[in-house]
C-alpha cells in the first residue's frame, strides 16, 4: 500500500483536520502551533474546527559544549521543564542551568514579540489544547511542549501531526491524553519525506497566518507590515540608487590594479585585529583563492598571523600543516594535499592552493630558530572515520592502554560502515541506537588526560597530542551532525558552525599557550563568515562562525566578503557528481552584485566602516549570491540567493566583476571543455 505523501503543509493540515472532527465547534478547544513548520498545518486545523489559533514557543536548553543534548526546555508562559536524568548524570550545577535558560529566554522573548506582538499567550487552563507540528522525528520538542502545557493546567492535551515515527508516537501517547497522526511511515526516514514541498516556513508567513486567524484585517496595513518586515528591491537593471548616491559609492571604492600595494588600504583597515575572516562567494573561483592567498601572505609578514584556519577536514589539513612546517615526508604540496580525496576534491586540491602551500613552506624555512612557524589547520567536521583512525594512531604510539579504550568506544560505529550519511539515516530508524555517548566519552577522556601532557606520556610532543584531541572533537561533532541532519530542519547547520567556532577556540588557546596571543586568518565561504544576524539565516534560527566570532571577540575580528558579477566557476550539478566548469550567470537585478557591476570599476575594495556614507547607502537589504560546491543556474534565485544587509554582515567587500573557475589538480574532459553557452548554436 502506497504511503501518503502530502503536497505541502497546508494539505497536510486539511487531512489532519479530518481526523480531528470530534473537536469541531467546541468552545473549549484551542489550537497551539509549534513554530515555524507547525503553523501552516495548525492554521488549516484551526480553520476547520472553528477554533482559535496561537503559537507555543519552545526553546531547548542544551548542555553547554554539547548543545544538541537537551537538559530541558523553556516555553511560552515562563514554563521550564528539566530532564532530571540528564542533569543528575552529568552533574550540571544550578548556575549553569540558569545561565543557559537566561540566554534561551532572550531568544524565546524575541520570537514571542515577532510572532505575537503585544498579545498575551492564549489561556489554556481547563481547555482542550491541540498541539500541532508538521511531523515528529525524535519528538523532543513536542515532548517539552506537552510537559510545559501540562504545567498550565489544561483540561486535555491532544498531540496532532500529519506524520511521525511510530516509536515517537507511542512514547508521546504516554504523555499526552490523545495522539492523532495521519500517517506512520514504516520505515520512518524523516519528516520531510512525507512532503513533496517541505520548504522552510518563514517568519513573515507565521505572522501572516496568525493575523489571518485573528479575523479580517485592513489590507493596507498587511501590505505595509510585509514591506517593513522584508524590504523588496525594485526590479532594476543595475541599481536602485540615484545618480548622486552612485557617485558617492564610486568615490568610496579603492580600485585593485594588480600591483604590490593594492592591499595597503585593506591592511590599514584591519589594523591590530587578531582574527581576519576571508570569505568567498563560491567554492570554485580562482580569484577568491588567489587574492585570499595574497592578503594572507601580507598578514603573515606584516601583522604577525601565525595560523591559517580553513573550511576543511582536520586530518587532511593536518597533513598539509606538517608539510608547511617541515615535519612530513611529502615531496611537494601536491603530495601534501593528497588527503583531500572526498567530494569536493577541487575545493583544496587546486592549482591556487598548491602555490599558497608552497609559499607557506618557503616562508617557514626563512624563519629564525625559535620563531613560531605558521601552520594550516582544518575546522570542519565531515571526517568522522578519518578522525577516529587518527585518534587511534596517535594513542597506539603514545599510550596503548588509552588506545585500547578508545578502540572499544569507537567500535560502536563499525556496524554502520564508512558513510556518515548512512550512520545518520540508520540511527533515525526504530530500534537503532546511536554512538553519541561513546563519542562524547572519548572526547572527555582525551581532554582530561591531555591537561597534563608530561605526566601522561612523559613526552613533549604537544602538537601530536593536540592533533589527537582535535580529532576526538571532530568525531563527537560529526556524530551529532550526521545524526541530526535527518531529524531536524536547521540544527545540523548550527552544529557545524558551532564546531567550527569551538575548533578555532581550541586552536587559539593552543597557539596562545606558546607565547603571545594568537593571530589567525580564516578561509571559509561568505555564508559561514558574514554575520548571520544580518541575513535571512537569522529568521530561520541559524547562526554562523562569523556571528560567533564577533560575539566572542568584538572588534578583534575583521570580516571581508568576496563577490562577483559573472564568469565561470568550478562546481558540481549534484552531490558527489564530477566537477564541471560552469558559466556563472550575470547577477540578478536587485542584488548587491548587480549594483557593484553598475559602478563599472571591475575589481575593487569597498570599506563598510560604520557611519560612512557607503555603509548607509548599502544598509537596505538586497539579494546576495552564494554558490557552494553545487551550482544550479536553472533554479538560481531559489538555490543561490538570500537577502542581506551588507554593512552589518561584513567590514569590507572585495568585488571582482568577472571571475574564472579554479583549476582542479585532477579534472575530466568535461571540465576542460566547459559549459556550452546559452546562445549555442544561434549566438556567436
Amino acid at each position: 500500500m502506497a504511503v501518503r505523501i502530502f503536497r505541502d503543509r497546508a494539505e497536510a493540515g486539511r487531512d489532519l483536520a479530518d481526523r480531528l472532527g470530534a473537536f469541531a465547534g467546541r468552545s473549549d478547544v484551542v489550537v497551539l502551533a509549534l513554530p515555524r513548520g507547525g503553523v501552516p498545518v495548525a492554521a488549516e486545523v484551526a480553520r476547520a474546527l472553528g477554533a482559535p489559533l496561537d503559537v507555543f514557543v519552545v526553546r531547548k536548553l542544551g548542555v553547554p559544549g554539547y548543545e544538541e543534548l537537551a537538559m530541558g526546555a523553556i516555553a511560552t508562559g515562563d514554563v521550564r521543564v528539566l530532564n532530571e536524568g540528564i542533569v543528575a548524570s552529568l552533574q550540571i550545577p544550578p548556575y549553569i542551568i540558569e545561565a543557559v535558560a537566561a540566554q534561551e529566554h532572550e531568544e524565546l522573548l524575541r520570537r514571542e514579540r515577532l510572532y505575537r506582538g503585544g498579545r498575551p499567550p492564549t489561556e489554556v487552563r481547563g481547555r482542550t489544547v491541540i498541539l500541532v507540528d508538521d511531523g515528529l522525528a525524535t519528538g523532543a520538542t513536542m515532548q517539552a511542549a506537552v510537559e510545559a502545557v501540562r504545567q498550565r493546567k489544561p483540561g486535555q492535551i491532544v498531540v496532532a501531526v500529519p506524520t511521525a515515527s511510530r516509536d515517537t508516537a507511542d512514547r508521546l501517547r504516554r504523555l499526552a491524553d490523545t495522539v492523532v497522526c495521519v500517517v506512520l511511515p514504516k520505515p520512518f526516514q524523516a519528516v520531510g519525506a512525507s512532503y513533496k514541498d517541505f520548504a522552510q516556513t518563514r517568519d513573515d508567513e507565521v505572522r501572516d497566518l496568525l493575523k489571518r486567524a485573528e479575523g479580517p484585517a485592513d489590507p493596507a496595513f498587511v501590505v505595509a507590515e510585509r514591506q517593513a518586515a522584508k524590504p523588496e528591491a525594485a526590479d532594476f537593471t543595475g541599481t536602485d540608487l540615484a545618480a548622486t548616491d552612485l557617485s558617492s559609492l564610486e568615490s568610496a571604492i579603492v580600485p585593485l590594479r594588480g600591483d604590490a600595494r593594492d592591499y595597503d588600504p585593506l591592511l590599514a583597515l584591519i589594523g591590530e585585529a587578531r582574527f581576519v575572516l576571508l570569505g568567498e562567494a563560491s567554492h570554485g573561483t580562482q580569484e577568491f583563492y588567489r587574492e585570499r592567498a595574497e592578503i594572507t601572505a601580507r598578514l603573515i609578514r606584516e601583522k604577525g598571523v601565525t595560523a591559517v584556519a580553513i573550511e576543511a577536514d582536520w586530518p587532511d589539513a593536518w597533513r598539509v600543516n606538517r608539510y608547511v612546517r617541515g615535519d612530513s615526508d611529502d615531496l611537494d604540496a601536491v603530495e601534501a594535499l593528497g588527503g583531500f580525496r572526498r567530494f569536493p576534491t577541487w575545493m583544496w586540491r587546486n592549482t591556487e592552493m598548491v602555490d599558497f602551500v608552497e609559499w607557506l613552506r618557503s616562508h617557514n624555512q626563512t624563519l629564525a630558530p625559535g620563531v613560531p612557524r605558521v601552520g594550516l589547520y582544518g575546522i570542519d567536521l565531515y571526517s568522522l572515520h578519518a578522525s577516529m583512525k587518527a585518534v587511534l594512531r596517535c594513542l597506539d604510539r603514545l599510550d596503548p592502554g588509552a588506545a585500547e579504550a578508545a578502540r572499544a568506544r569507537y567500535a560502536c560505529f563499525d556496524r554502520f560502515g564508512e558513510s556518515g550519511q548512512v550512520y545518520g539515516f540508520m540511527t533515525g530508524l526504530k530500534g537503532v541506537g546511536s554512538c553519541q555517548e561513546p563519542a562524547m566519552a572519548q572526547l572527555l577522556a582525551l581532554q582530561r588526560r591531555t591537561r597534563d601532557t608530561l605526566a601522561w606520556v612523559c613526552s613533549t610532543d604537544r602538537e601530536e597530542l593536540f592533533n589527537a584531541a582535535q580529532n576526538a572533537r571532530v568525531v563527537q561533532s560529526a556524530e551529532a551532525y550526521y545524526r541530526t541532519m535527518f531529524l531536524e530542519e536547521e540544527s545540523s547547520w548550527n552544529l557545524r558552525d558551532r564546531h567550527m567556532a569551538e575548533s578555532l577556540e581550541s586552536l587559539i588557546a593552543h597557539l596562545s599557550g606558546q607565547g603571545s596571543p594568537a593571530k589567525v586568518a580564516v578561509w571559509a565561504h561568505n555564508s559561514h563568515l558574514g554575520d548571520a544576524r544580518a541575513t535571512e539565516m537569522s529568521e530561520r534560527g541559524e547562526l554562523n562562525l562569523g556571528q560567533l566570532m564577533r560575539e566572542r571577540y568584538g572588534r578583534a575580528v575583521y570580516s571581508i566578503g568576496f563577490t562577483t558579477y559573472a564568469g565561470t566557476v568550478t562546481a558540481a550539478s549534484d552531490w558527489d557528481a564530477p566537477a564541471e566548469r560552469k558559466r556563472v550567470r550575470a547577477a540578478r537585478p536587485g542584488s548587491h552584485e548587480a549594483l557593484f557591476h553598475a559602478l563599472g570599476a571591475g575589481r575593487f575594495l569597498l570599506p563598510l566602516t560604520p557611519g560612512s556614507p557607503q555603509a548607509d547607502l548599502l544598509r537596505p537589504a538586497r539579494l546576495e549570491r552564494a554558490i557552494g560546491v553545487i551550482y544550479r543556474p536553472d533554479t538560481e534565485r531559489r538555490s543561490h540567493y538570500f537577502r542581506a544587509c551588507l554593512p552589518d554582515q561584513f567590514d569590507a567587500i572585495l568585488h571582482f566583476d568577472e571571475t574564472r573557475a579554479v583549476t582542479p589538480l585532477e579534472y575530466t574532459a568535461g571540465w576542460e571543455s566547459g559549459e556550452v553557452p546559452e546562445t549555442y548554436p544561434v549566438g556567436l
